[in-house]
């Protein structure tokens, strides 16, 4: 085809058509004519499909001014000289006018958005504010790291870090240092890093971590991080060999110093740092703070928060220094959230932080153990749907649900009491227990249930609805707040007792609990702000002793996969820190979003990112990467290729399971998370509490329950012929786990469990 505003290459008997140059165009028909007129392209706009990157099945259509059509109307209004250059510095002229306008009207808090993750910013602090979260956490000791501080923040001089070894600095005559400083000063003891092996005579099982020692995490992040092009078997080995799990299996040979990642305070260090040599240049800044403040871009739309009123940093103590084996400001709570019936999913959680934790379970009672700090462990039960509160007998029913379950008795018993506990979650009473939120977070109560920007909407109108939000917003204390309603009925006419709104657990892929999901994201982040702690999702399994993760300071979250953001299954957090003032006034501004992938962009677009290290996948998460075809030429032991392998172990690795035993999985990381899966039984052949004669009436129960589905008579005994020829890897560590409690086993320390 050809125009008037192309060169025209089409003929008419061999010959080129005519060209007038008065400027209207010509065509060498009346069909050509009538074309031209009525072909899209004499319109202002366009359409274009440009391809996605990474997304072949899709295009992105945008729309865009016609550069055919302007330059059409550019010669017919100037003529075929004129018009092309009269079009040109229309161009320039436009572009100019809008950065000069810019320019002038513009201020620091209106730029142009970032450009780079075509994402808007989140950022609602201002940079003096992000410097004072900084010196804070490094103050009170939640920075135990050498890793730079992020130049943005434009220190001038470094803080001092007391949870990190003194050590002799480089002194550059002022003249060569930069005006900005990404160092911390440390001020603490000396590192001892330990080799930790079993020692006679009891050599058949590793020894338990050091009370006390703590995890270098910035030797782990070199060994294991993915960034860096690091793989999961090669992070697993350094991870056992460090921590002395490779009892008489040591096959490596040569000086494996480089290989320790844990280490005791011990001492003061004779090598002080000479402070002066890293303390203000000799020049300031360059235009001062503007130059600074570009790197931080406002939400757009919002406002600036308030400038921080901090309290002092807590004094930083080393293990030894303090005062009582476990520390207030540093409590050893694993937190957990449960909705809906109490299965076999929150039961081996249980049982495998039994098996591995530091508990004192093998000695007697009345003599725990002296010099060690217990963890503890909060299951935190939410008894009805998510969009509706507890009723006011809700407490009682939880504990008579506890009692009558058979995968939950077994821990109400008197052996667990003070090591496990079972408290029930209410919506209304943890916000309003979080200073950051109680006095604005009702406001938002139509977007609680906000995931990544996606707000799951509960309709008003709706009866069975209208007791959710509305009623966990009401049930409230404090003035004008009413009396919380009980919750509604699940079965009413007209409704779904499974719908969204109602449904209380996921019993399969289709029938999700997505509510109670989007609950948990910001439930985490409330249980580690104001009780401190860790927060594990309820499909982990503890693979062994978190005693050096305790002893480091900082928060944390690890990778999700191969992307640079968090996945918060694991969430490490200090009680009431700076940090968490943080992210709870920048979700408040941002809707209440605390999915990770936006906890991600809080932390990245303030540069807080260090702060709440997001570690290697490989410490809690070690098949993701290869469900996702990363690594598979090196895949670590077990190769799992999707996450159901776990749950059904492919039949060309069915001899591994039973062969190597709990071992054999994923050794050296710390926790396994096998991602949902609610709906498919550890064992389906024993789908039961097997805990022996001490617990033989809830195992009674639950195997009546099962042959009445199944429609069969339930036997007292099986023979192993019944049983599954090729166990599963989460087959064998249920069982695992039970024999344990049996008394058939000791842990995997080696200790027995004393009743």
């Amino acid at each position: 085809m050809s125009s008037v505003y192309f060169s025209q290459n089409g003929n008419r008997n061999g010959f080129a058509e005519k060209t007038h140059y008065n400027g209207l165009p010509t065509h060498s028909s009346a069909v050509r004519e009538k074309w031209q007129r009525h072909h899209p392209t004499s319109s202002w706009l366009i359409p274009l499909s440009l391809p996605i990157p990474g997304v072949r099945t899709r295009r992105l259509r945008i729309i865009a001014p016609n550069p055919a059509r302007l330059h059409q109307f550019s010669v017919t209004r100037f003529g075929r000289r004129r018009g092309p250059l009269v079009l040109f510095v229309g161009v320039v002229v436009a572009v100019f006018t809008v950065f000069a306008l810019h320019k002038r009207f513009a201020t620091q808090e209106k730029k142009w958005p970032a450009l780079s993750t075509g994402e808007p910013s989140t950022l609602v602090y201002q940079p003096e504010d992000l410097r004072r979260i900084w010196e804070w956490e490094i103050a009170a000791g939640h920075y135990p790291s050498s890793r730079k501080i992020p130049k943005q923040l434009a220190f001038t001089s470094p803080p001092h870090n007391p949870a990190l070894p003194a050590r002799k600095s480089a002194t550059l005559p002022s003249r060569y240092r930069s005006p900005i400083v990404q160092d911390t000063v440390g001020m603490g003891a000396k590192r001892v890093y330990l080799d930790l092996q079993a020692k006679l005579p009891n050599v058949a099982y590793p020894p338990r971590p050091v009370p006390g020692s703590v995890a270098d995490l910035d030797v782990i992040m070199d060994y294991c991080d993915f960034s860096q092009n690091k793989y999961v078997r090669d992070c697993l080995e350094v991870l056992r060999l460090g921590g002395g799990l490779d009892n008489q299996a040591r096959v490596r040979r040569g000086k494996m110093d480089d290989w320790k990642y844990i280490y005791v305070e011990d001492g003061v260090s004779d090598n002080i740092t000479e402070p002066d040599a890293m303390l203000k240049p000799s020049y300031a800044l360059p235009q001062g703070e503007s130059e600074v403040s570009k790197d931080f871009t406002k939400k757009r739309g919002g406002t600036w928060e308030p400038h921080l009123s901090l309290p002092p940093a807590p004094k930083y103590r080393p293990y030894k220094d303090q005062a009582a084996v476990c520390d207030e400001e540093n409590p050893r709570v694993f937190h957990m959230f449960w909705t809906g019936p109490f299965t076999d999913k929150p039961y081996l959680a249980l049982l495998s932080f039994l098996f591995t934790q530091n508990l004192g379970l093998h000695l007697d009672s009345d003599h725990p153990i002296s010099n060690v700090c217990r963890p503890k462990f909060w299951l935190w039960i939410s008894p009805g749907p998510a969009a509706v509160p507890p009723g006011p007998n809700a407490l009682k029913e939880m504990y008579d649900g506890l009692k009558s379950s058979p995968w939950a008795s077994p821990f109400l018993h008197p052996r667990f009491k003070d090591i496990i506990q079972f408290k029930l979650w209410n919506t209304t009473e943890q916000l309003d227990g979080v200073p950051e939120l109680k006095d604005e977070w009702r406001a938002l109560r139509d977007s609680l249930f906000n995931s990544g920007g996606w707000v799951e909407k509960v309709s008003m109108d709706d009866p069975v609805a209208a007791t959710g939000p509305t009623a966990v917003l009401s049930g409230v204390k404090g003035e004008g707040a009413t009396a919380a309603q009980p919750p509604a009925p699940t079965s009413k006419a007209g409704n779904d007792a499974d719908d969204k709104v109602n449904r209380v657990g996921s019993k399969s892929p289709q029938q999700y609990d997505k509510l109670s999901v989007i609950l948990s994201d910001m439930a985490r982040f409330i249980l580690c702000h104001r009780f401190g702690g860790i927060y594990l999702d309820a499909d982990t399994i503890f693979l062994r002793d978190w005693e050096e993760l305790w002893g480091w300071r900082g928060a944390f979250a690890y990778r999700w996969s191969r992307l640079e953001k968090y996945n918060t299954a694991v969430l490490r957090m200090n009680k009431n820190s700076p940090l968490g003032t943080f992210l709870f006034r920048t979700a408040l501004k941002n809707g209440l979003d605390f999915h990770p992938m936006t906890v991600s962009r809080y932390t990245k677009d303030a540069y807080l990112e260090g702060l709440l290290l997001r570690l290697p996948d490989a410490l809690f998460d070690s098949a993701w990467l290869n469900t996702e075809s990363y690594q598979r030429e090196r895949p670590p032991q077990p190769y799992f290729t999707e996450f159901g392998d776990f749950f059904e172990t492919p039949r060309e690795q069915g001899a591994a399971p039973a062969a190597l035993g709990f071992d054999g999985f994923f050794k050296g990381a710390y926790s396994y998370h096998f991602h949902n899966f609610w709906w498919r039984p550890f064992d389906e052949y024993r789908n039961w509490p097997d805990l022996g004669e001490r617990f033989i009436n809830g195992e009674r129960i639950a195997r009546a329950s099962i042959a009445s589905e199944r429609g069969v008579v339930p036997l007292d005994e099986e023979t192993v012929a019944s049983d599954k020829r090729d166990l599963d890897w989460s087959t064998v560590l249920k069982r695992t786990f039970e024999s344990y409690i049996r008394g058939e086993r000791p842990n995997m320390y080696g200790e027995w469990l004393h009743w």
